[in-house]
């Protein structure tokens, strides 16, 4: 399976975790392509941090707007009654704890629900943006990443090794082959993608990891 069809299927798992009338921040990444699988019979309202409150699924090809952008400056869509404003009152929304789920992506994640997503030491990255407010706020971060890097080593760690982002703030991750809580005994396996079994994301995670009773493939 190629990395996109990876990518497309962690964003359809995490958009299941979505409740009526959420408001739902999206980061930067796999995140933002949770909008295009919002499902049916909810209502969710998308929130950016640069200011856009309605966030709608992307563009069709020739209807992008280049002034309607997400915070990883994506041409999105705006839904009917959406709503713009600055920086400040959006993170205004974030600090004051109004915003029900919080989506990002990530470099690592440790087994006790620090995150590590906006700084390798010696590389050019795109910054914080406001990853640190978000996840400081929020009771509800949901990690979208890929299980392992490009050379396989695992992403799921006992302790990350970046610089962090947050400590102990992380709920759910979802990657591309696993669904795994972060609970107080630490990492709980939920589900594993279709095809792969328990075995498997056991090799693939470096941090400790405890198999829920109910535990089963999932072709998310």
């Amino acid at each position: 399976m190629s990395d996109a069809l990876k990518k497309e299927r962690i964003a359809r798992r995490i958009a299941k975790e979505l409740r009526d009338g959420y408001f739902v921040n999206l980061g930067i990444g796999i995140p933002t392509m949770v909008a295009n699988y919002i499902p049916e019979g909810i209502s969710v309202i998308l929130q950016s941090e640069n200011g856009l409150l309605g966030i709608g699924p992307y563009p069709l090809p020739g209807e992008e707007h280049c002034d309607l952008i997400n915070a990883g400056k994506e041409t999105v869509t705006a839904i009917a009654g959406a709503s713009f404003f600055s920086s400040s009152d959006s993170f205004a929304m974030i600090r004051g704890g109004h915003i029900n789920a919080t989506i990002l992506g990530a470099m690592e994640v440790s087994e006790t629900g620090d995150i590590a997503n906006y700084l390798i030491p010696g590389k050019l990255v795109k910054g914080m943006g406001g990853a640190m407010d978000l996840v400081a706020a929020s009771n509800n971060v949901i990690v979208a990443m890929m299980h392992t890097d490009k050379h396989g080593n695992s992403k799921v760690l006992p302790k990350c090794s970046l610089p962090l982002t947050g400590t102990s703030c992380v709920k759910k991750i979802v990657s591309d082959i696993a669904v795994m809580d972060v609970t107080d005994e630490g990492l709980l396996l939920l589900e594993t993608a279709e095809g792969v079994s328990i075995d498997d994301v056991i090799k693939a995670t470096a941090a400790k990891l405890k198999v829920a009773d109910n535990c089963q493939e999932s072709a998310f």
